[in-house]
């Protein structure tokens, strides 16, 4: 329990973590790449704005804008005023262009004087490309295109972005290494400092463990006495009810003190299971056929659907255990005349494993809570039952032994179905 509580501190901070970071790097990479579109958008809106060239220095756009006529909405960033005003911007910029007629089609001109990566056909390919994309604008490889169309016109600009693309490549790699690194990092020192966090719950729990264990075995011998004594009390005075009560509620808690030993064991780190192969329908059948009279004395009515030839790798014992303890919870808490249903079947790399039975009344709400030790869904019942509330303790131990899992469920509130999985 107390690793499990390891392991779930472990993989919350992990996940918490990881989410973090996606963010950040997803944020990061989203704020980069939108950074370079707009740098470039800002470029390829001058150059179509100016005929594929750049404007002399004292030449204003028509509309008295940096953007010109090409423009989204006329207005620019800092940053871009920023590109637009540097002095290198015309010598750093690698561009080509293409221009078609826009009503017969016909190819007008290419311009490739400032690329030397690209050729006249390769740039007829890439405006082609562009056109068939119905886009304005976009990526074709390393290039952001965009088509700017006149009345007599249409241009397609091309700017070369391959060194921003692979800037903005490699901070999205350098942030995730970085993160990976980061991780695994905080990965193993979780490992070593969880430890630590949760030593002082499995010191507490090892001392709730060991006292249970031995104030079990303590109460056993005045128990013991106590039983020993009411049997020669009957035999001196004879039978009376007095004597009686007192050898019922000895047999009730030496029952409990049984049930808390055991119980404690299972929950050991490293529980005492003799692991072998059995024939588990054989052993269901045994356990069903025992409860058979038991149903018929109480007038209910117990069924089963049991698949045959399944076989388990575990402990025959406890499985008889659990078998038990899940057919008496039935058969205690179902309803006058009540129905309770086994069934055992091979499902895929597994075995399954439900106890189902009608019961007064179920609520939702208690499902969660079956297992822990000393619940019951109906406290009002502990007399008419004699059950402590241990049996599905025990029961859900015995499956965690088993490396499987149990549930409780119900459909209408009125019935419960307890049900098992098993690796096969």
């Amino acid at each position: 329990m107390i690793n499990n509580l390891r392991l779930k501190l472990i993989g919350a901070t992990m996940l918490s973590l990881i989410v973090v970071l996606s963010i950040v790097v997803g944020v990061i990479a989203y704020a980069t790449y939108r950074g370079i579109t707009d740098d470039a958008d800002v470029i390829l809106t001058l150059l179509a704005d100016n005929g594929g060239s750049f404007p002399e220095k004292d030449e204003t756009p028509p509309d008295g804008s940096p953007m010109g006529p090409g423009g989204d909405d006329g207005n620019v960033t800092r940053r871009q005023n920023d590109i637009l005003e540097s002095p290198e911007l015309e010598y750093e910029t690698r561009y080509f262009t293409v221009t078609y007629n826009t009503r017969a089609g016909d190819l007008v001109s290419v311009n490739t004087g400032m690329i030397a990566a690209v050729d006249s056909t390769q740039a007829v390919e890439y405006a082609e490309a562009a056109l068939s994309k119905s886009k304005t604008k976009g990526f074709l490889d390393d290039y952001r295109y965009l088509v700017y169309e006149s009345e007599t016109e249409t241009t397609i600009v091309f700017l070369d972005c391959a060194r921003n693309l692979s800037t903005f490549k490699t901070v999205v790699t350098a942030s995730l290494g970085i993160s990976v690194t980061g991780l695994v990092m905080v990965l193993i020192l979780l490992i070593f400092l969880s430890g630590r966090i949760v030593k002082p719950f499995w010191e507490n729990y090892e001392k709730q463990r060991r006292f249970i264990t031995d104030a079990g075995h303590d109460l056993k011998t005045p128990l013991t006495v106590i039983g020993a004594d009411a049997e020669v009390l009957e035999m001196d005075i004879g039978e009376n009810e007095w004597v009686s009560d007192i050898k019922n509620q000895v047999s009730r808690l030496t029952d409990m003190t049984n049930s808390l030993i055991m119980l404690s064991r299972m929950e050991e780190p490293e529980p005492q299971y003799q692991m072998i192969d059995f024939p588990l329908s054989d052993i269901v059948e045994e356990v069903l056929e025992e409860y058979r009279s038991l149903a018929k004395t109480h007038e209910k009515n117990l069924s089963g659907s049991i698949q045959p030839m399944i076989s388990l790798n575990g402990d025959e014992k406890a499985i008889r255990r659990l078998l038990s303890v899940l057919l008496d919870n039935a058969m205690k808490y179902s309803d006058e005349h009540g129905s309770i249903t086994l069934t055992l079947e091979q499902q895929r790399g597994s075995v399954k494993l439900t106890v189902f039975n009608t019961c007064p009344y179920m609520p939702k709400e208690s499902l969660p809570h079956l297992f822990d030790r000393f619940y019951r869904a109906d406290e009002s019942r502990n007399s008419q039952t004699g059950g402590y509330g241990l049996g599905l303790s025990i029961a859900a131990a015995i499956v965690t032994a088993h490396k499987g899992k149990i549930s409780a469920s119900t459909a209408d509130e009125k019935s419960l179905l307890i049900t098992v999985t098993l690796p096969s």
